[in-house]
């Protein structure tokens, strides 16, 4: 992978699909500092399916293995704990067939459950008419959502930890994302 390239021109065909799919309000215009960062943003993101690609070959991963996006990132708060890239890069199937095989055999104890219900005892009780959340559920009511929210978070950090690694471990030198304070400054 560190001999792959991405090219201006890889980055320019990204950057018109994404405007013809994104509203022009939402988008920097060409030339500013916000478009500078929005296509190193693609460019990363360029890299990232690379990297999934290459590890879905690796693993023998196939795209008909994939959970729906919506197992895999169920809000927004899901798409922050992995990240922007990460999060638009399981858009692909074949993605998120990865994310299942590197993240199947993550699990949450009854401890884990036990201790999130102490501490949120009212997180998943059930609404009532006027909105309002019912009464405090015993723990066994609420066993299996909990284990289930637990579950999605321990696997998206395990696999957020373990694109970051990989990407690491195959990706050229150098590249690196805008924010990283290791990353040169411009003077």
């Amino acid at each position: 992978m560190a001999t792959v390239s991405v090219t201006v021109e890889d980055v320019d065909a990204r950057e018109v699909q994404f405007r013809a799919s994104t509203p022009g309000a939402a988008l920097p215009l060409i030339g500013t500092p916000q478009w500078r960062q929005l296509r190193q943003w693609l460019m990363r993101l360029i890299l990232t399916e690379r990297v999934l690609r290459s590890e879905a070959v690796r693993l023998g991963v196939y795209a008909d293995d994939a959970p729906a996006l919506a197992d895999v990132l169920p809000d927004g708060t899901a798409r922050f704990e992995v990240g922007s890239i990460a999060a638009a890069a399981l858009a692909d199937p074949l993605a998120r067939a990865v994310f299942a095989f590197v993240t199947e055999d993550i699990d949450v104890s009854e401890m884990e459950v036990a201790a999130y219900h102490d501490r949120n005892p009212r997180r998943f009780a059930a609404s009532c008419v006027d909105g309002r959340r019912g009464g405090t559920p015993s723990l066994d009511a609420v066993r299996p959502a909990i284990a289930a929210h637990l579950r999605g978070t321990a696997r998206r950090r395990a696999f957020r930890q373990w694109l970051e690694t990989r990407s690491a471990e195959l990706l050229q030198t150098g590249v690196r994302h805008v924010g990283d304070p290791r990353r040169p400054r411009r003077r």
